[in-house]
């Protein structure tokens, strides 16, 4: 049975529980007594532990087996949730996050026991309950017990009774490959393997058996037959003969490392009777030929298991190199599939439809062809909208990890604070989502180290002694906005122009003329700290200016508000989506360009006495607003067209709190554009997102109004 099939499903699942693991933990350090946690962390590493048991990552799977043995105790109100408890079972997850890195690396678990957190768990489970905690593992193995932690029980009978395997029968064929084993030293040993009775994946169960008895030695006969046993075809025992260099207790211990079995019987194995006396006894040559295929078979599947043994050991310095192929995955609601399916048989009508056109007379083409053209255009305006709730997928994808982030931050910088989150059910687009989460904890770190005072400051001011940092997304229009703000200090206007100074990235006399919001702008400025001294958290001066870098390039903007003593707040906007939006197509000199719609606020009709200098800069008064006027055609080096307007066609756009407006030459109306990716042919990256294709062929580019702002 080859699992490496159900890689992909394992890595996706594993990280659910893992995510499970850690909000619930979050929720037993403050309510030690809630129950429904306890029982949904034991049955998050209940999982965890059998899906780990059935991909063959047995130190991953003896560390959930440790932490299901806690939460067993502690449904049994046999313990306890201690603070201590909570630390281990932290490091714990840390322990399991790594193990899931390597496989996502190697598609193997590595080779860290994590022997120091297994022994910490079962101490403390032992220390509170008066049992003897275990002795340390020789390996990685988890123990042989079922999956609520009891023991299993002995099975009443005799040992004769149990040992099935006695009861295999070895044919004249097969005679050979034993008396080949016994020539060279072979220990050969019959096993019967039982099942508790609450194992549910046998097959998985059994294939692991295999697995484990594979790599100290040789399968050579099963029963029932090896594919019976994967179409879980057997109650639950099996019996096995066994060929191996190795002892009788190392062959037990092997398979009693396999979590779900209730038993395993070893013992040695004897041929019975005579295989000459057998043959002289002549047989009849029906039962020959009866006999004949089923053997020859078995020998086959005996060299063939051989051959299978071999080319694993010579296959695994090479398994550790490859890199599992993992996917990036959407989980959808089967209803949305559902439209998508309706829309795109509608789209299927509506092409016959135009067929058909191609053939009627020419008195009803015109008419029912226009038809066509609006009936395939609300189709087409329909299925966008469903793909796009497709790709939609809620940001608590991402920011359900910062609760355990912010909670280790506090520990390690000794400051008391908590992180209220709202809107994690807003959806953004998936390539938004793999991208966001980053930039998002960047800033809250930010928020916990700069924007945070200590604790006895906090009382001296007045203040809560515990700090709250907030993260609130919602949607607005067609773009969603995420906050992070806190009720820290503030920040220090004169502070960051005073190390602006010291760094040279202003002068004197730019720091004499320049706003508050211009200064509190530096901070985005690549290698600017205000930290002090660097640590592990912050002061190295790599943060804000990526944060800015990767939220432009995901075509959203940033721009961050400050009040001394009240706290900060960063205001990211980003688009729903990156695959298609609503753009205005404008004319710029002899090219065309489009600019997104949720970027623009109005169009003006500025007559050319209206244009004013200010600071050598032109710019136009907008009903009491001074707006700055930016010359696309000068900034893009485009060739002047044949334009003589009696006035100026100005489009502003906003950013924040920022307004400009981008003189164009032409409207030609709004459009629904498809996003292209363009490389690096154009240097002026920052100013152009992407392009399009036209109706009739032409390329338009797609201006980043954001970094026109």
């Amino acid at each position: 049975m080859d699992v490496s099939q159900y890689l992909e499903i394992f890595i996706d699942e594993t990280k659910e529980h893992l995510q499970t693991l850690s909000d619930q933990f979050m929720v037993i350090e403050q309510e030690p007594e809630n129950m429904d946690a306890v029982n949904e962390i034991f049955r998050a590493a209940h999982s965890l532990k059998g899906m780990a048991g059935t991909m063959g990552f047995k130190r991953m799977q003896r560390l959930t087996h440790d932490m299901e043995n806690v939460f067993q105790e502690i449904r049994s109100e046999n313990m306890k949730v201690s603070p201590e408890l909570v630390d281990v079972l932290f490091r714990g997850l840390d322990a399991l996050e790594a193990y899931l890195a390597e496989i996502l690396e190697t598609a193997n678990e590595g080779t860290e026991d994590n022997e120091e957190i297994c022994q910490t768990l079962n101490s403390i489970a032992a220390k509170a309950t008066g049992k003897e905690a275990p002795a340390p593992a020789g390996g990685a193995a988890a123990p042989a017990e079922s999956a609520g932690g009891e023991a299993a029980e002995e099975d009443s009978g005799s040992v004769d009774e149990k040992e099935k395997y006695t009861s295999i029968q070895i044919t004249e064929y097969e005679k050979e490959t034993f008396d080949k084993a016994k020539a060279d030293n072979k220990n050969i040993f019959g096993i019967t393997v039982y099942l508790q009775e609450t194992c549910i994946l046998k097959a998985a169960r059994a294939f692991l058996v295999f697995k484990a008895l594979e790599e100290i030695g040789e399968v050579i006969k099963s029963v029932p037959s090896i594919q019976d046993i994967e179409d879980e075809k057997f109650e639950l025992d099996f019996s096995l003969v066994y060929f191996t260099d190795e002892s009788l207790e190392k062959v037990k211990e092997a398979i009693e490392s396999v979590s779900e079995i209730k038993e395993a019987i070893v013992g040695p194995f004897e041929v019975k009777g005579d295989a000459k006396e057998e043959k002289e006894e002549a047989p009849k040559e029906e039962e020959k030929k009866k006999e004949e295929p089923a053997a020859k078979p078995a020998k086959a599947q005996a060299a063939a298991k051989a051959a299978k043994a071999e080319d694993k050991k010579a296959a695994k310095p090479a398994a550790k190199a490859a890199k599992p192929s993992v996917g990036r995955t959407v989980r959808v609601d089967i209803e949305k599939l559902d439209v998508l399916i309706n829309l795109v048989s509608e789209l299927i009508i509506a092409k016959n439809g135009l067929v058909s056109m191609s053939s009627t007379d020419d008195s009803l083409h015109d008419s029912g062809f226009n038809e066509q053209i609006e009936y395939l255009e609300s189709v087409t305006t329909n299925l966008h909208e469903s793909v796009m709730k497709v790709r939609m997928v809620p940001i608590e994808t991402v920011v359900n990890r910062f609760p355990r982030m912010i909670r280790d931050l506090s520990k390690k910088l000794g400051k008391k604070m908590e992180l209220h989150m709202t809107g994690e059910e807003t959806e953004l687009d998936r390539t938004v989502i793999d991208e966001i989460g980053d930039p998002l904890q960047h800033l809250l770190r930010n928020s916990a180290d700069h924007g945070l005072e200590e604790n006895e400051e906090r009382i001296a001011l007045g203040k809560d002694e515990v700090g709250h940092i907030y993260l609130d997304a919602y949607q607005d229009g067609n773009n969603v906005t995420i906050e992070v703000r806190d009720d820290g200090a503030g920040i220090d206007i004169e502070k960051v122009k005073n190390k602006a100074l010291e760094k040279g990235s202003i002068t004197e006399e730019q720091a004499a003329v320049m706003s508050d919001q211009e200064v509190i702008d530096l901070l985005f400025r690549p290698s600017f700290s205000t930290a002090e001294k660097i640590t592990d958290v912050s002061g190295r001066g790599v943060g804000l200016d990526v944060v800015k870098t990767k939220i432009e390039g995901l075509g959203g903007s940033i721009e961050c508000k400050t009040e001394i003593g009240e706290g900060s707040r960063f205001i990211i906007r980003l688009p729903l989506t990156l695959a298609i939006i609503q753009a205005l197509m404008v004319d710029i000199g002899t090219e065309k360009f489009a600019i997104p719609l949720g970027s623009i606020e109005t169009i003006e009709d500025v007559m050319f006495d209206e244009v004013k200098l200010v600071q050598t800069k032109e710019v136009i008064n907008l009903r009491g607003s001074v707006i700055p006027l930016i010359r696309l055609g000068q900034i893009l080096e485009v060739e002047p067209g044949d334009y003589e307007p009696e006035s100026l066609t100005v489009v502003i756009v906003r950013k924040g709190d920022k307004r400009a407006g981008l003189v164009v030459d032409n409207l030609n109306g709004q459009q629904e554009i498809v996003i292209k990716p363009i490389g690096d042919y154009i240097h002026c990256s920052k100013l152009i997102s992407g392009a399009t294709i036209l109706g009739n062929g032409d390329i338009a580019l797609i201006l980043e109004a954001n970094t026109l702002v």
